[in-house]
């Protein structure tokens, strides 16, 4: 005995219809990956960007453990260093080691410092720019202020090369 047309026609709907139910589920879950994986990519760190917060990250050890030297170490070694601070502009990785030293002579008046990281960003393969706000936690009375550092890739190390900080 053959079906009733309506029989076959409703059979042949349900197919086509969970068919379409599942083309439609697989490219929803594709497109759910394709949106999770650019956003991941979008906000995740490249290895020279951790690479520079990793000298900031060091240089906030040194400097909370009272080493000056050590956090100087984050800084490029050359008479072309520049800081720019409250004092005016210093040049030379030295004279800014002995700026350090006369304005912090002890533990106490070095207090622990923070960095409030606010932008990291590669401006090419060999430099980046970060902007950011240091906090420093004394017993006496706190500091506070922000910076912009220049970044430069010299020999595989990350260092700062420009410094302005207020």
């Amino acid at each position: 005995m053959q079906k009733p047309l309506w029989v076959e026609n409703r059979n042949t709907f349900r197919n086509f219809s969970f068919k379409f139910y599942t083309v439609k589920k697989n490219i929803f879950c594709l497109l759910i990956f394709i949106t999770s994986f650019s956003f991941n990519a979008c906000f995740a760190q490249s290895g020279e960007e951790a690479m520079v917060r990793k000298v900031l990250s060091i240089q906030e050890k040194a400097w909370n453990n009272g080493n000056i030297i050590s956090f100087m170490q984050g800084y490029w070694k050359s008479d072309s260093l520049m800081f720019i601070g409250k004092s005016g502009v210093t040049y030379g990785w030295q004279q800014t080691l002995d700026n350090y030293k006369k304005n912090y002579p002890d533990t106490v008046a070095m207090g622990k410092l923070t960095f409030n990281l606010l932008e990291v960003k590669s401006l090419s393969p060999q430099y980046y720019f970060v902007t950011g706000k240091w906090h420093l936690q004394r017993t006496t009375n706190n500091l506070e202020g922000y910076f912009t550092l220049l970044f430069k890739k010299i020999n595989g190390q990350w260092l700062i090369i420009k410094d302005h900080s207020s």
